[in-house]
């Protein structure tokens, strides 16, 4: 059954007006990355109305809004442009699959291990991304194919116009807060530019966005393993970077709403509304972060302000395009500045000289990344740079304390983790050659998390025995010494003091 409303604050009117303003911003959005993937404009529009819908009901995060974004649409462009747009509905679908799959098999648990200083650096790269995408606005196509600046008197009123927007958005929820300011900043600023007869760019200067209803369709491309190993890479990074995208934003919105999202819900989500979109020409989609600033920022909590803003996308296409194509995309700028301004965190600033160097070097990375590349390269770059620091920090830990028992015995009480980036070090603490003929390692203190602590182990093993020493193992967990196949009957087994801890290695799985 779906739950149409977050919870008892969330309501119907402000979901719908934040649904709206979400639809009002998403127009000129799905146009632009539509003509980035090389596609027809409805193509982009579909995609938003129908990926923004089917989230919006089925999906994990209500409240959070998906359609057609540039991060998948700069994938998109190759293939088109390679095989033709069939080729892409087709991708599409498969895409949807992988991301059903991955639901169903539980992977957006895996969004728990991207770092906080990467969410930081995503969050600012995305902020910084979203300011570039508008600076389009300011640029103009000369009769010579040629792009420059605009100046003068077009470029004041552009800038007039998009201070006012900002200022109503900011200023009106301090007069009153029935109608989303976003919203009214549109309708005021639009007003304006229709009485006064001003000229300034308007929705409409981008392209048409009048059309039917979006057709059942079949991609017209040949069934054959040809064509799916021509899709299947395209699918599977635009599944990947789409499942990336919508799991960092799900995050994001349960931070700002005190509640929380369902990660593998939306994957299932997201894969249902993609392989559907591909299904009825529509280029797929994932969470738009903007999009969803605006909606949460506007009053929306519940997936009715997700069903909404889909539903007045369709309106516009069916019905009210020549309304829609008359706002100025000054007030849609001045809207996604606010966007800019609200997500941005500027708090890193002031705590880049507080946190470990290792963590803003992560911060800034991750942010420059997301700027030069995408979003889902960039967290995974992030991901893994705070991995190998993680591992060459920790391998410093790894100590040992020595002292003689009453029976002459050389006791190695271990401390800290063993694992694969531990291990030289572990290897140096021992001093074999001058250790009495009786040797206990002790394993209490020390944790073995994988394989590679076990093979160190047993080689270690071998090499006393190899010496005609007696040595004897301590504490080792079950599982590590079922992976002992050098070191045999020198482990000590207690059942009470020893550890029970499992060890990630695949031989156990």
């Amino acid at each position: 059954m779906i739950t149409l409303f977050v919870n008892k604050a969330a309501s119907a009117k402000d979901d719908v007006l934040s649904g709206l303003t979400v639809a009002l911003a998403l127009v000129p959005e799905a146009v632009a990355f539509a003509f980035v993937a090389g596609v027809h404009p409805l193509v982009g529009l579909y995609a938003a109305f129908m990926v923004g819908l089917i989230t919006a009901s089925i999906g994990g995060r209500p409240g959070m809004i998906s359609g057609a974004t540039g991060a998948l649409a700069v994938v998109m462009v190759a293939l088109v442009a390679e095989h033709g747009v069939e080729y892409l509905f087709a991708t599409v679908v498969l895409m949807g699959i992988i991301q059903i799959t991955a639901g169903v098999l539980r992977l957006g648990k895996f969004i728990r291990m991207v770092p906080h200083p990467v969410m930081l650096g995503f969050v600012n790269g995305l902020a910084i991304v979203i300011f570039l995408s508008q600076l389009q606005t300011f640029q103009i196509t000369t009769s010579t194919g040629e792009t420059e600046w605009i100046s003068g008197s077009p470029l004041w009123t552009l800038v007039g116009l998009i201070a006012l927007t900002m200022a109503i958005i900011k200023y009106l929820p301090l007069l009153t807060r029935a109608i989303p300011s976003s919203l009214a900043a549109i309708l005021v600023v639009s007003l304006i530019v229709i009485f006064f007869n001003m000229d300034t760019r308007t929705v409409g200067d981008i392209a048409s966005i009048a059309g039917g209803f979006p057709e059942f369709h079949i991609p017209d491309v040949p069934f054959t393993l040809e064509t799916l190993w021509i899709i299947l890479p395209y699918a599977l990074v635009l599944a990947t970077i789409g499942l990336i995208e919508s799991l960092l934003t799900l995050t994001l919105i349960d931070e700002l709403t005190q509640t929380r999202g369902r990660g593998n819900k939306e994957c299932i989500g997201q894969g249902v509304a993609n392989s559907v979109t591909g299904m009825f020409g529509g280029m797929g989609g994932c969470a738009m972060i903007g999009q969803s600033m605006i909606n949460v920022n506007s009053g929306g909590r519940g997936r009715l302000s997700g069903i909404s803003a889909a539903l007045f996308l369709l309106f516009f296409i069916l019905v009210a395009s020549p309304l829609i194509e008359v706002i100025p995309l000054a007030a849609l700028v001045g809207v996604m500045f606010i966007v800019v301004i609200g997500t941005f965190e500027w708090s890193s600033f002031r705590i880049l000289r507080k946190i470990p160097k290792t963590d803003a070097f992560v911060l800034i990375l991750v942010s420059g990344v997301t700027v030069v590349t995408d979003l889902a390269i960039a967290v995974i770059v992030g991901v893994i740079v705070s991995a190998l620091v993680f591992a060459w920090q920790h391998a410093k830990n790894t100590a040992v304390e020595t002292h003689i028992d009453e029976n002459g015995a050389k006791i190695y009480r271990l401390s800290g983790p063993l694992f694969f980036s531990s291990v030289h070090n572990f290897n140096n603490l021992f001093d074999l050659s001058n250790d009495p003929d009786e040797v206990i390692i002790d394993f209490e203190r020390s944790r073995v998390y994988d394989h590679s602590a076990i093979e160190a182990i047993d080689n270690l093993a071998e090499r006393y025995v190899q010496a005609g020493k007696q040595l004897h193992l301590r504490h080792l967990s079950p599982e590590c010494r079922i992976l002992m196949k050098k070191a045999g009957d020198l482990v000590e087994v207690n059942v009470i003091e020893d550890p029970n801890y499992r060890i990630a290695d695949d031989k156990l799985a």
